[in-house]
C-alpha cells in the first residue's frame, strides 16, 4: 500500500472557488481525508490567478460571487482548456436553474446545488476525475497506436521500388497512393538477370492491419534475396544455379503459402508478369487480378482480360500464362482495381473504358507524366484526391535499342 502522499497524488490535485470560507475550509478537511490534494481560492480572480499558475485535474467552481463571478471564469476558461481536459463542476443555489442552463451551455461539466451534500459532490467529483483518465488513457493509446500505424507505414514504403532498373530499350515508371495510413496494395519492378525484368501489382482484399500484414508478407516473398533464395527464381533443372520461375508457377506457389484461412481469411489479387528483354515478350499471369492495359505505338489500344482466381481462394487453383509481344513504342499498364473503381459523386464508376481512353489521350507524355495524368483523370472524376480504395500503377514502354 502507497505512503499518503502517493495516494493524495493518486486522487487528483482540486481547486475550489467559493466565496464562503466555511464553505472552503469544509470541502478542504473532508476532500483532503479522502486523499485529494485541494487548492482554493476566494473569488473568480484569484481561481485564474490559480489556474495561470498550476495545472488542476478538476474545478468545484461557484457561480455567485464578487469581482469576477463563476460565469466569467467558467467562459475564460473555455476559451483555451476543453471541458475533456479542463472539468469544472459549478456550485449554484438550488433556485438558479437559468444559471445552471447556461453554465452547461458553456461548457461546464456537471453542477451541484447550495447547501452542498458533501457525498454529492463527492461522486460529482470522482465521475469527473475518473471520465478525465480514462480519456487520458484513450489518448495516450491513441498516440501509441498512431506511432505503431506509422511505423508500419514506413515498412510498407520500405518495400516500394526505389532505384528502377536502367534498361536499354526499356522505360519503367510506377505509383502507388494507400488511402488510408496502412495499404493492402503492393508494387514492385526489379531486375531478376540480365535478361529478364519482373512487375507486379498485387490488391490484398479489405484494409488495415491484417491486409497491410499480408501485403508486406507477400512482398518479402516476391524478393530476390542477397542468396538469391525467393520464389521468382528457382533452382535450375539440373541442380546447378538458377532459373526464372514462370508467373502462372509463381502463382501456384504462393496460393500454397497464402491459403485464406491461414491469413486472417485474407485473399488477394495479382497481376504478375516478366518481360524478357531479348524478345520483347511479356508472359504475365493474373489470379482475379485486372489484366494489363496494352497501349501500341499506333494508338490502338486495349485490355487483355485473363480469367483466374485470386490466391488463397481455392487449394489447387489452376493458372495460365499468357504472352504478348512488345513493340518499340508499345507501353503496358498493371493496375489495381482502386483506378477503375473509384465513383463519381453520381456513383458511376471510373471504368475500363474511360481508362483505355484517359491511357490514349495520355500517349503523348512521357511515360512517368502518364501516370500523373492517369491519377489526375481519376481525382477528377472521384473530385477529390482522396480516394475510397487504394491506387497502384507500374508500367513499361519498349523503345528503340
Amino acid at each position: 500500500m502507497g505512503s499518503r502522499t502517493e495516494r493524495m497524488a493518486e486522487e487528483g490535485l482540486l481547486l475550489v472557488v467559493d466565496d464562503n470560507e466555511m464553505n472552503r475550509d469544509m470541502l478542504t478537511r473532508r476532500l483532503s481525508r479522502r486523499g485529494f490534494t485541494v487548492v482554493t481560492a476566494a473569488d473568480g480572480q484569484e481561481a485564474l490567478d490559480r489556474i495561470a499558475e498550476q495545472s488542476f485535474d478538476v474545478i468545484l467552481l461557484d457561480i455567485t460571487m464578487p469581482r469576477v463571478d463563476g460565469m466569467e471564469v467558467l467562459s475564460r476558461l473555455r476559451e483555451t482548456t476543453s471541458a475533456a481536459d479542463l472539468p469544472v463542476i459549478m456550485a449554484t443555489a438550488r433556485s438558479e436553474t437559468e444559471d445552471v442552463v447556461r453554465a452547461l451551455e458553456m461548457g461546464a461539466n456537471d453542477y451541484v446545488t447550495k447547501p452542498l451534500d458533501f457525498q454529492i459532490v463527492l461522486a460529482r467529483l470522482q465521475t469527473q476525475l475518473s471520465l478525465k483518465r480514462a480519456r487520458q488513457e484513450l489518448k495516450s493509446a491513441h498516440t501509441r497506436m498512431k506511432a505503431d500505424l506509422q511505423a508500419a507505414a514506413r515498412v510498407q514504403q520500405a518495400l516500394l521500388p526505389t532505384d528502377l532498373p536502367e534498361i536499354p530499350g526499356v522505360t519503367c515508371a510506377w505509383r502507388y497512393k494507400a488511402c488510408d495510413e496502412l495499404a493492402g496494395d503492393a508494387v514492385n519492378i526489379f531486375r531478376l538477370d540480365e535478361r529478364h525484368i519482373c512487375l507486379y501489382v498485387l490488391d490484398v482484399s479489405g484494409h488495415g492491419v491484417p491486409a497491410s500484414l499480408l501485403s508486406v508478407s507477400v512482398t518479402r516473398s516476391l524478393t530476390m534475396h542477397a542468396d538469391r533464395s525467393s520464389l521468382v527464381l528457382v533452382p535450375g533443372e539440373d541442380g546447378a544455379g538458377f532459373r526464372v520461375a514462370a508467373p502462372a508457377e509463381v502463382a501456384r506457389r504462393l496460393n500454397v503459402i497464402y491459403p485464406m484461412g491461414g491469413s486472417a481469411n485474407l485473399y488477394f489479387t495479382l497481376c504478375y508478369g516478366i518481360l524478357d528483354m531479348q524478345t520483347n515478350r511479356f508472359s504475365f499471369v493474373c489470379a482475379g487480378h485486372p489484366g494489363p492495359v496494352l497501349a501500341r505505338r499506333d494508338g490502338a489500344t486495349s485490355s487483355i482480360t485473363v480469367p483466374g482466381l485470386p490466391i488463397g481462394i481455392r487449394e489447387n487453383a489452376e493458372y495460365e500464362d499468357t504472352t504478348v509481344h512488345l513493340l518499340p513504342g508499345d507501353r503496358l499498364y498493371l493496375y489495381s482495381d482502386g483506378l477503375t473503381e473509384e465513383t463519381h459523386p453520381s456513383g458511376d464508376e471510373f471504368g475500363q473504358d474511360r481508362l483505355e481512353a484517359a491511357v490514349v489521350r495520355k500517349q503523348h507524355l512521357t511515360l512517368d507524366a502518364s501516370l500523373d495524368a492517369l491519377i489526375g483523370a481519376v481525382s477528377t472524376w472521384h473530385g477529390s484526391d482522396r480516394f475510397s480504395d487504394d491506387l497502384s500503377i507500374v508500367a513499361l514502354e519498349i523503345r528503340e535499342k
